[in-house]
C-alpha cells in the first residue's frame, strides 16, 4: 500500500487543514471511543487514545487484534463505524501528507530506483517547488536512511532491510506529522531490525516527529517508545493498561540487560500479554486425543514416545548420537571463476534427546548446516553421522520445519499431515492414524480448524501445522529452520510452549536455528553461536542450566536468565563489530 494517495494529497501542507495548531495543551491525536467492523466480525471495540505531540507510542499487537485496521483508520485509509479520530481537534476523514505511514511490507515500485521511488511522493506533494529543490528535499531524506550509496539501484537489487529503509525515506519525505509504523521490521533479521531501530529513534530525535509504532516485540517496544499500550487479541479488540517506560534516553542496549526498571517492566508486559493468550486458549477449549500407541517404522526406540524419559535411561543422553565433523559448504561465485566457503569446519557433538539451539548474525550459515542436516543440501567437506549413520540424503527420521511451512494449498490441515502419518505408520489401522493426526493438531491448537485447507490458513495456523506435521513422524531428530520467525509474539510464545510440552514427552533430538536470543536460552540444552560468514564456524558454546520444564513467565524471574542472555548478546554484539 502506497504511504500517500497520491490523489489526495496534492495539496501544499500550508492548505492543509489538518496541520497542527501551536495548542500545546490540545493532544496532538485522539481516538474517542472508536469502533470498527468487517460484516458480523467486531474488529475494534471502544479504542480511547490520546498521543502528544512528539511522544512515541508502542503499540503491542498481534495477530487478529486489529492493528493495522486501527493504523488505516489513523491513517484515514477506512473510516470507524462509531467514535471519532481527532487530529488537534479536528476528524481525520481522508488520508494526507500529515501522516506518513510505513507498512509490513515492501509498496516500491520496481521499475524505479531508490530515488525515483521516494521522489515519487516529493514531486506530487511539493509540485509548487522547484524542481532543484525538490531533488535536494528526496535526496536528503535518502541519505538519512543510509541508501547515498544505493540512490540509483532498484529494488530488486536491495536487501529486506533496505527496501524497508526506502519506505521510511518516502514516508519522511512527505514531511508528517505523525510517523505510523505497521510492524515495519518484523521480517527483518535481528541485526538489521536493531540498525533500523536506531535510525527510526536518531531520525524521531531530529525531526520531532510524533511516532506510532505498531510491533510484536516487548523488547523492541521497551527500546523505542515512551509507553507501551497492548491491543488485546480480536475480535472486540481493546487496549489493555499503558505501561510508561521510565528509562532514561538515549538507551543502550547491552546497558539494558542490566537496568532493574527494564527487567520489571519486561517482565510485567510479558505477564501481562501469556495471561490474555491463556485466557484465550481457555475460551477455545481443548480437543482431547489420546495418542494411539503405534510403533513408526522409523526408529526402533520407539517406546520414548510414550513415556517421559529419566536420565538414569541408558538411551537418553547416548554421547555422539549426533556429530558433526568438519563440516564445511563451499559455493562458487557467481562469475564461476572462484568460490567460497560459507560454513567452515563446523564441529559438534550432541547427546540423544539433547535440544540445541544455533545463534548467529544473517549469512553466519546456520541455516546451510541444518539443511545439510536434514539432507537437503549436500555436504562439500566433513561428516555428519546419525545414531551411527552417515547422512547423505533426506529422510522421514529427520522432521523438518521451515519459517515457511511447505503445505499444499489445496489439502486440509488434516490431509497435510496425513501424508506424511501414511509413510510412518502403513501398518496402523486407519482409525489409529485418523487419531495420530488428530492428536498433534489439536496439540498445537488446531482442533477446530482439522478441515480447512492450507490455502485458507493464516501464517501462524500453517506453521502449526508444519509443527504437528513434524512431530507425527515421530523423527529420529527434529530440525527447526527459525519456525517462528514470521509470526507474532503472543503465536510465537504459544507455539514455542507447546513445542516444549510435546519434547518433553518425547525427549526428541532437536536442533532449532534462530535469531531470537529468549527462544534460544528458553529451548536449549546448549546454545552455539556462530561467527559471521563467510567461513563461519561455532565461536561459543554456553550451556544452559535452567530446571525443565520451562515457561517463559519462569525463566524472566530465574536469577541465572540474564546473565546467559548477557552472554550470547555479548556475543552478537562482537560480531556485530568485526562485521
Amino acid at each position: 500500500m502506497s504511504v500517500v494517495n497520491l490523489n489526495i494529497v496534492n495539496k501544499h501542507r500550508q492548505n492543509n487543514p489538518l496541520a497542527p495548531s501551536n495548542d500545546a495543551h490540545q493532544p496532538l491525536l485522539e481516538l474517542k471511543a472508536v469502533c470498527k467492523s468487517y460484516g458480523a466480525a467486531s474488529i475494534l471495540s471502544n479504542i480511547n487514545l490520546s498521543i502528544k505531540a512528539g511522544e512515541f507510542v508502542a503499540i503491542v499487537g498481534f495477530s487478529g487484534s486489529g492493528k493495522t485496521t486501527l493504523i488505516s483508520t489513523i491513517a484515514g485509509l477506512i473510516q470507524p463505524d462509531s467514535g471519532e479520530v481527532l487530529k488537534q481537534g479536528s476528524p481525520i476523514t481522508a488520508p494526507g501528507p500529515d501522516r506518513g505511514v510505513v507498512f509490513q511490507n515492501y509498496s516500491l515500485m520496481p521499475w524505479l530506483t531508490v530515488f525515483e521511488n521516494v521522489a515519487l511522493a516529493v514531486d506530487q506533494i511539493f509540485q509548487h517547488w522547484p524542481a532543484e529543490q525538490r531533488r535536494a528535499h528526496t535526496e536528503k531524506y535518502v541519505r538519512m536512511v543510509n541508501l547515498g550509496a544505493a540512490m540509483a539501484k532498484k529494488p530488486a537489487e536491495l536487501s529486506g532491510g533496505m527496501r524497508q529503509r526506502v519506505n521510511v525515506a518516502r514516508a519522511l519525505a512527505a514531511s508528517p506529522d505523525i510517523l505510523l509504523l505497521d510492524e515495519p521490521l518484523s521480517a527483518l533479521d535481528a541485526l538489521t531490525r536493531g540498525n533500523l531501530q536506531d535510525e527510526i529513534l536518531q531520525i524521531w530525535e531530529q525531526e520531532k516527529k510524533t511516532v506510532i509504532l505498531i510491533t510484536n516485540d516487548v523488547d523492541e517496544a521497551i527500546y523505542m517508545a515512551d509507553r507501551v499500550i497492548p491491543l488485546n487479541p480480536g475480535p472486540d479488540a481493546t487496549f489493555g493498561p499503558d505501561f510508561p517506560v521510565n528509562i532514561e534516553r538515549p538507551r543502550d542496549r547491552t546497558a539494558l540487560n542490566h537496568n532493574p526498571e527494564f527487567k520489571r517492566l519486561r517482565a510485567e508486559i510479558t505477564r501481562y500479554l501469556m495471561d490474555i493468550g491463556t485466557a484465550k486458549n481457555q475460551a477455545l477449549g481443548a480437543n482431547k486425543i489420546v495418542l494411539p500407541k503405534i510403533k513408526p517404522n522409523t526408529d526402533s526406540d520407539w517406546n520414548r514416545v510414550y513415556s517421559i524419559i529419566t536420565s538414569a535411561s541408558a538411551e537418553v543422553a547416548r554421547p555422539r548420537y549426533l556429530e558433526f565433523s568438519q563440516l564445511s559448504k563451499i559455493y562458487p561465485t557467481p562469475d564461476g571463476n572462484s568460490s567460497v566457503k560459507v560454513v567452515d569446519g563446523f564441529d559438534l557433538k550432541m547427546k540423544k534427546g539433547e535440544f540445541i539451539s544455533i545463534i548467529g548474525h544473517s549469512g553466519c550459515g546456520k541455516s546451510t548446516v541444518l539443511s545439510m542436516t536434514a539432507g537437503l543440501n549436500s555436504i562439500s567437506e566433513g561428516v555428519i553421522i546419525l545414531d551411527n549413520k552417515e547422512v547423505d540424503s533426506a529422510g522421514p527420521d529427520r522432521g523438518v520445519v521451515f519459517q515457511a511451512p511447505s503445505l499444499f494449498p489445496w489439502l486440509t490441515a488434516f490431509e497435510n499431515v496425513m501424508l506424511g502419518v501414511d509413510k510412518v505408520y502403513p501398518h496402523a489401522t486407519k482409525a489409529e492414524r485418523n487419531d495420530i493426526v488428530g492428536y498433534y493438531l489439536s496439540r498445537v491448537g488446531l482442533g477446530d480448524s482439522l478441515y480447512k485447507k492450507a490455502a485458507d490458513l493464516s501464517n501462524g495456523m500453517r506453521q502449526r501445522v508444519g509443527i504437528a506435521r513434524a512431530f507425527a513422524l515421530s523423527p529420529k531428530l527434529l530440525l527447526l529452520d527459525e519456525p517462528f520467525g514470521m509470526l507474532d509474539s503472543l503465536t510465537r510464545w504459544e507455539l514455542q510452549e507447546v513445542l516444549m510440552e510435546v519434547w518433553d514427552r518425547t525427549q526428541v533430538t532437536a536442533i532449532v536455528v534462530t535469531h531470537d536470543v529468549d527462544e534460544a536460552i528458553l529451548l536449549a540444552d546448549r546454545v552455539v553461536m556462530m561467527t559471521n560468514g563467510p567461513h563461519a564456524k561455532i565461536g561459543k558454546i554456553e550451556n544452559i542450566d535452567l530446571p525443565r520444564p520451562r515457561s517463559r513467565k519462569a525463566l524472566l524471574e530465574h536469577p541465572d536468565y540474564y546473565k546467559y542472555r548477557e552472554s550470547i548478546l555479548s556475543f552478537l554484539t562482537e560480531c556485530d563489530h568485526t562485521h
